[in-house]
């Protein structure tokens, strides 16, 4: 059993605080929260996005309004906020954010989504309106509440690569495929997950997700879980995803079939520098684009410069991939209390690919890494025995 518990309604309303406050810096009015993310942040309601949009609108001033369907009534109970709203259904005579708009009166409104075809009508019930998404901003750092729950969720991703390790040479030996790998995993992590969380976290997010591929087919960085028997001296990708109370993390290791090849001994030796390049550049607080930039130098300067297919990494919380993006494109400055995926990756299509994945925690001190496969699990232990 475990201490942690779901986050606690004096969290949501902190996090109203927070969002009342970066409307205010913003010259606005107050914040309208469509995305299911940014509804969780600052009501606690995680409820599933689908067509029928879901709302609530943050006032500098005065109480919290909940804009929902009728059919999340009930739903609506239990979150602290008093003045909930309800449309009929969708799509309705009125689009339902045009509705939402009209229910919080003319301000100065900022809005974190919206369809473009909405925009002008949008635009008359409104003083001003503002397409940043606030919310996202103020989500990028983590209160420690946030933090411990992406903790305890990576270390459920790593058991199910201690899981994969210790188990996979048997299964392979026994005309095992990829998908007896992955079911024989999930079955170990995601029992151990519910065994220990889900008494407390029922009606919250949590759970496991992963992929296996192996040989010519790990050179796909989003590679299908097949029928297919990884063979001697092929790589074996996996890559792991876990959630717990919404939050998530994820954790990812290159597996070498049989004996490694000094070949792909370098090639992980690289991967390794890769990692701690842009570990180094967080914890100096560099920028997203400096971080990424540090990472993939270490990797073309290891002479694997046409082998990259993506960035090194992207921000985690209430999304898996969230931003901030460790990316071209992103200036952000990385601060305490960002969280972020770390993943080299190296991909030679039709001979075999490599991917590790770190979770990443920024804080004051430097960063702190919760995914603990790679760190206890050195490249020459990484190989499953036949």
């Amino acid at each position: 059993m475990s201490d942690l518990a779901p986050l606690p309604p004096a969290f949501f309303a902190a996090s109203q605080d927070r969002l009342r406050a970066r409307a205010a810096a913003a010259g606005l009015d107050g914040l309208l929260l469509l995305r299911a993310p940014n509804l969780a942040y600052g009501t606690g309601l995680f409820l599933s996005a689908n067509e029928r949009p879901m709302g609530v609108w943050v006032p500098v001033e005065g109480e919290p309004i909940l804009m929902l369907p009728g059919l999340e009534r009930e739903n609506a109970e239990g979150t602290g906020i008093a003045d909930a709203r309800f449309y009929d259904e969708f799509p309705g005579d009125v689009p339902a954010e045009l509705w939402m708009l009209d229910q919080i009166g003319r301000h100065a409104i900022g809005i974190d989504r919206l369809d473009a075809a909405l925009l002008d009508a949008a635009r008359e019930r409104a003083t001003r309106l503002d397409l940043t998404d606030h919310a996202m901003i103020e989500r990028s750092l983590k209160q420690p509440e946030e933090i411990a729950l992406t903790v305890e969720a990576a270390r459920f991703a790593d058991l199910f690569l201690e899981r994969l390790h210790a188990a996979a040479g048997d299964i392979i030996s026994q005309g095992g495929t990829e998908t007896d790998l992955m079911a024989d995993a999930m079955a170990h992590a995601r029992g151990a997950l519910l065994a220990t969380h889900k008494s407390a976290f029922t009606g919250t997010p949590m759970g496991i997700t992963a992929s296996v591929h192996s040989g010519p087919r790990a050179a796909l960085p989003h590679g299908a879980v097949l029928e297919r028997v990884p063979q001697p001296g092929e790589t074996l990708i996996s890559g792991i995803g876990a959630s717990l109370g919404g939050y998530l993390a994820e954790s990812g290791v290159t597996l070498i079939v049989g004996e490694i090849s000094p070949e792909q001994r370098r090639i992980m030796a690289a991967m390794e520098a890769c990692n701690d390049a842009a570990v180094e550049a967080c914890a100096r607080g560099a920028t997203c684009v400096g971080a990424n930039d540090a990472a993939m130098d270490a990797l073309r300067h290891a002479g694997l410069g046409a082998a990259i297919r993506h960035r090194i990494g992207h921000g985690m919380g209430l999304e898996g991939h969230e931003a901030p993006w460790l990316a071209p494109g992103d200036s952000t400055q990385i601060r305490p209390g960002m969280i972020f995926s770390n993943e080299p990756g190296v991909y030679r299509p039709g001979i075999d690919g490599y991917r590790t994945i770190n979770t990443m925690v920024v804080t004051a001190n430097g960063v702190e890494i919760p995914s603990r496969f790679q760190a206890t699990t050195p490249i020459d232990a990484r190989v499953i025995a036949l």
